[in-house]
């Protein structure tokens, strides 16, 4: 994937992004990018050394001191033409999503507007900077507070969602008088520049929003600048670990969100329609490829087989295809579910279906023999199912990232809670119930940072916080929401006092404490 060739990048290259304007870099290295439904490489993504990325988070910290002291009014200018921009024009950001990724295109429409409910949400940070006053704590004492932005932020996204994610944070880090380093997955990097693009026409000064892409290299870079003040990561546990403890040595606020292994508990009263629904829903939207995706469905009681076999035939219903929208033209249905991001790691998540097999869970729908309606070079792996799983089996004690849906037997709503509790990722869990005593029960027994109830994906709405517990997540801060605004400012308290001049103390000089009369 990794190309040594110096020469000058072709007409698909893709570049970094850098006070305005696309910046090639120097480094000389480069990665293929693949359209996944067809295994074609479509274009060469820059990778940068560290030499690019000090260019790049220069021109983020030019710009910094200007953008921070722009007044809110102009800030939510911006703030509100790039949101008319992003939603007049989210098609093509889709056809880019589904060309790199190989997400079907509701599934990248369904993307983009989530991270557009963000970008809403920054839209009202007038509000949510507004500080506290008291008059008179002490005789001509006054007191008050606000919050500042902290200059340069970096943000290190990963492959499954090239859009929603980086606008979990750039929106709200920007509204608040930031200015940002992207760091997009190499895998499928184009939507970064177009988002970079629409910032530019969107009236947004040159400098505030930089796009710096790369490998390992340009991560480290990153996290070890003294310039950049933050970290935004989102990806896999062992790498969010990396990322919290670098950044955190060098002395930046860190939110760090890393794997996940969400269970979805369904009680012996549930709706089991809607509970097979949800569970094909949840374990094979955008091929699994979600950390808010549900591996593990836990059956309570004797509901098991019933279940299975519900989930198995809506299961055996989906279209894999190419899903993009010429792909679709004439075809009697749009593509249910897409390829995988890489043949890597299409070979991978095939590897964890071998595994379960050999251990002995029952695979009840095998998707290393489906048929897609696609390219034969394409990453196609059909949904998966396995029914009698065990705790102690790889496939469930590793997060697949993949559309592989494991189904536990357990006895007793105890046992059930005792399975999420025990297991060390914290992200999402859900109940299927129709007992409201036992869905409260629930939310207060499981340890885990986002619940639903007969809400199989329970992602936050963009004015509360995303993030889980545990080995879900570095740091102490949740992405966007209140959380979110807090993470990139940092309060400041002046205590203030205007001497009257008609009422000016006598006696010279006063070396003493304030006192408090």
């Amino acid at each position: 994937m990794t190309s040594g060739n110096s020469s000058a990048l072709s007409s698909g290259s893709i570049d970094h992004w850098s006070n305005g304007a696309t910046f090639a870099g120097t480094s000389g290295r480069f990665a293929d990018v693949t359209n996944p439904a067809t295994g074609a490489v479509t274009g060469r993504v820059a990778l940068a050394s560290r030499a690019d990325a000090d260019v790049v988070i220069a021109a983020a910290q030019a710009a910094a001191q200007d953008w921070g002291t722009t007044s809110l009014a102009r800030r939510t200018q911006v703030l509100f033409a790039f949101r008319e921009l992003l939603n007049s024009r989210r098609e093509e950001l889709a056809e880019i999503i589904t060309s790199e990724h190989g997400k079907v295109h509701s599934d990248a429409v369904g993307e983009i507007a989530r991270g557009q409910e963000v970008v809403e949400f920054a839209c009202g940070i007038s509000h949510l900077l507004k500080g506290g006053h008291s008059e008179s704590v002490s005789t001509g004492v006054d007191v008050h507070s606000k919050r500042d932005p902290l200059g340069v932020v970096g943000i290190i996204s990963p492959f499954n969602f090239p859009a929603m994610v980086p606008m979990w944070f750039f929106p709200i880090a920007i509204a608040a008088g930031n200015t940002v380093v992207l760091k997009p997955s190499e895998k499928d990097p184009s939507a970064s520049l177009w988002l970079a693009a629409l910032w530019k026409e969107a009236g947004l000064p040159d400098g505030v929003f930089n796009v710096l892409q790369g490998d390992k290299e340009a991560v480290d870079a990153l996290l070890e600048s003294p310039v950049v003040q933050s970290i935004s990561f989102v990806g896999s546990t062992p790498i969010a670990k990396y990322v919290y403890e670098n950044a955190s040595k060098a002395g930046k606020r860190v939110q760090a969100l890393g794997g996940a292994k969400n269970h979805m508990v369904v009680l012996p009263d549930a709706d089991l329609d809607l509970a097979a629904d949800s569970a094909v829903n949840a374990g094979y939207g955008s091929a699994g490829e979600r950390c808010m995706a549900i591996s593990v469905l836990v059956a309570v009681g004797s509901i098991g087989d019933e279940l299975v076999a519900r989930i198995a035939d809506r299961t055996r219903n989906i279209v894999i295809g190419d899903g993009s929208t010429s792909a679709t033209q004439g075809a009697p249905k749009e593509a249910d579910m897409g390829p995988l991001v890489t043949k890597a790691h299409r070979d991978k998540v095939a590897g964890f279906i071998d595994s379960g097999q050999a251990a002995g869970a029952k695979v009840v729908i095998d998707g290393r023999e489906a048929a897609a309606r696609g390219d034969q070079d394409g990453f196609w792996l059909g949904p998966t199912l396995f029914d009698n799983v065990t705790p102690d089996m790889e496939i469930y004690r590793e997060e697949i990232f993949g559309p592989v849906l494991s189904v536990v037997r357990v006895d007793t709503y105890d046992e059930a809670v005792a399975l999420v509790n025990a297991n060390p990722y914290g992200n999402g869990t859900a109940v299927f119930t129709n007992d409201g005593g036992a869905a409260r029960r629930f939310e207060a027994d499981v340890n885990v940072g986002m619940i639903g109830v007969n809400v199989p994906v329970p992602v936050p709405v963009a004015y509360y916080s995303f993030g889980g517990w545990k080995q879900s997540l570095l740091g102490d801060t949740h992405a966007h929401g209140a959380e979110g605004v807090h993470f990139f400012t940092r309060g400041k308290v002046v205590t203030s006092r205007w001497i009257d001049p008609h009422n000016r103390p006598q006696g010279g000089l006063e070396l003493g404490f304030p006192q408090n009369v």
